[in-house]
């Protein structure tokens, strides 16, 4: 592709999609038809370059639009927001749901990371590839976790067209996957949330307790079950002293780090610098992980109330919401949800009267799992390739546009409301000294009653399992994710707190329990970790982008080989290992050893 301005002209159809977003071009400059007047002068360059952050939602509308990114739209981008061509083909070719390259107007995305593989995603992509041709109309596409891990196999239909219009198969089969995609507007609808919650409606949730409760699209429900009484608590106790409440809370952050929030919130508030930003992680691409899509689906005022505390809390204005691309549903509902707000007077100009200001803006991600890494997902909502900082200076310092920013994930902020409505003493004392309070588990897999599970900190790893009806012949657990460990079927007392599981030698991560039986081959799923992996791997930093394609290659070979053949590959993997762990700039590449090496000396996977 050339990298320069040439020839190419967007079609019609492009050049609408980008002026839906953006209004209409200004002067030939911009791409607007020329004229001898306005090439006498350049009009809105620098306002232009202010404009970098909507490089990724003009990328959104075009492929929303036509299917993919064709040379000429992106030339037309590019003069619109004044962004190097080479840079903004950088930016289209980091995320997966895009494509430069000519392809049907409807992709069929299906699942085959670790819970649909050993639902039988294989089975289901060989039916679908090996059965009655989709047609010219679909390219059908292997892709990693839609975060419908609750109900897999899972497929997702995305048509482009004005407006784009998608379907979710879950639990899929072929016809269902090809429903999906011929007719999305035929396909099943999709099953109620509260489905994804096996407790819902029960007493004594916290963060679940309106899930299958109220109306997700009713403010005045929201309200009616106690929404906004944890904000005007916040007006109440003023910046500091929400600060203060949820730094004696104990609140950790929920996304995997366990950072104290409290902490991160007063480090970020008092920075002189300003303007201060809050950013949403709504980016849970973690395989296993979809506990934020529920609270979203399920609650999606709650959320927006949480954000608007968070922000005066640390004194930020404007606050962005990073939702995965794959969350088709929640993107609605949480739209839906900051429109009603703001129509109401609870986001804008003056909330609730008190004279502050803040407001949210939606952000869509497009395929990339580096994006939950907080500074990645900077660089992904500031125009730029999702790539990983080097830190320090840390996001409370220079995080968003070079701004004190606070990033948390969706879970975390939505315990700011129990702890402000209850007190941070009643909050405290639930769960254990080192992990307080509530936390959500995703359970997938070999479990009868799949879904999100909320617990206090200290219930045990086989208390969560008997919840969820664990099946028989249970061969392994996987705790965190791609990024986690596995246990034995003999250690489910394994108590799930933060320090409980560091002491066991494993990980909670962002709460992924992932159960597997003696049915599903491990050497297959720890396979597939290593292809998500290397797939994810950004490619910034030598160690993973490296280490990531090395592991995957000696699993391969493990697979075909046994004695000492086999011994050598694994003493490689523990080098490699290693060397990623201890040299890699981010977390992906920092963890993407840890169940690989917990499979070989806990399971003996190759023995």
């Amino acid at each position: 592709m050339d990298l320069h301005f040439g020839d190419s002209k967007p079609t019609d159809e492009e050049r609408a999609a980008v002026d839906a977003l953006l209004g209409p071009p200004r002067s030939s400059w911009e791409g607007a038809d020329r004229s001898d007047a306005d090439l006498r002068w350049a009009r809105g360059g620098r306002e232009a370059r202010d404009r970098r952050d909507l490089l990724l939602p003009g990328l959104h509308a075009v492929n929303d639009r036509v299917g993919w990114i064709s040379e000429g739209a992106l030339d037309y981008l590019c003069r619109r927001l004044t962004v190097p061509p080479a840079e903004a083909y950088g930016v289209a070719t980091f995320y997966a749901m895009f494509s430069v390259r000519p392809r049907p107007a409807t992709v069929l995305h299906v699942c085959t990371d670790l819970a649909c593989t050993a639902a039988g995603a294989q089975d289901l992509c060989a039916g679908i590839e090996a059965g009655p041709a989709p047609g010219s109309g679909v390219h059908v596409e292997r892709g990693p976790c839609l975060g419908l891990c609750e109900r897999a196999p899972a497929a997702l239909a995305v048509r482009a067209g004005d407006p784009v219009r998608t379907a979710v198969a879950a639990p899929a089969t072929v016809a269902g996957a090809l429903l999906a995609a011929r007719a999305p507007d035929s396909a099943a609808q999709e099953p109620p949330v509260a489905e994804a919650v096996p407790q819902a409606g029960e007493e004594g949730l916290l963060l679940l307790r309106r899930v299958g409760v109220v109306d997700p699209s009713s403010l005045d429900d929201y309200r009616a079950h106690g929404g906004y009484a944890a904000l005007r608590q916040a007006f109440a106790l003023g910046p500091a002293g929400v600060i203060r409440e949820v730094t004696d809370s104990g609140l950790a952050g929920r996304g995997g780090a366990a950072f104290p929030t409290g902490r991160k919130w007063g480090a970020t508030a008092s920075q002189p610098d300003r303007p201060h930003f809050l950013v949403c992680n709504a980016d849970e691409s973690e395989p296993g992980t979809f506990k934020d899509r529920v609270l979203m689906e399920g609650d999606p005022y709650a959320l927006v109330e949480a954000m608007t505390i968070a922000a005066y809390a640390i004194g930020a204005h404007r606050g962005f919401l990073y939702v995965r691309g794959e969350y088709p549903r929640a993107i609605s509902r949480m739209q839906y949800a900051v429109d009603q707000a703001r129509a109401r007077g609870l986001l804008g100009d003056d909330i609730l009267g008190q004279g502050y200001a803040f407001d949210i803006e939606i952000r869509r991600g497009a395929g990339a799992y580096i994006c939950g890494e907080e500074t990645a997902l900077f660089n992904s909502i500031e125009g730029y390739r999702g790539e990983p900082r080097a830190k320090p200076p840390f996001p409370v310092e220079k995080g968003l546009f070079g701004r004190p920013t606070v990033e948390n994930n969706v879970e975390t902020l939505v315990n700011v409301l129990p702890i402000l409505t209850m007190g941070a003493p009643a909050y405290a004392a639930i769960g254990t000294a080192g992990s307080t309070g509530p936390k959500l588990f995703c359970v997938s897999g070999a479990v009868g009653r799949p879904g999100v599970y909320e617990l206090p900190f200290g219930a045990t790893l086989g208390e969560l399992l008997e919840l969820a009806g664990v099946r028989d012949r249970l061969r392994a657990v996987l705790l965190g994710g791609a990024a986690g460990g596995f246990v034995r079927p003999d250690e489910l007392d394994v108590p799930l707190t933060f320090e409980g599981t560091r002491e066991a030698g494993t990980t909670l991560g962002s709460g992924v329990v992932m159960a597997f039986d003696d049915t599903v081959p491990l050497p297959r799923i720890l396979l597939r970790i290593a292809e998500f992996f290397r797939d994810e791997s950004c490619g910034q930093c030598v160690p993973c982008r490296v280490g990531t394609v090395r592991q995957e290659e000696a699993l391969h070979r493990i697979a075909e080989r046994t004695g000492a053949a086999a011994a050598d590959d694994i003493a490689l993997l523990r080098e490699v290992g290693r060397a990623m762990r201890d040299a890699s700039i981010c977390g992906l590449g920092q963890t993407a050893w840890n169940a690989v090496e917990s499979a070989i000396d806990r399971l003996g996977a190759y023995e």
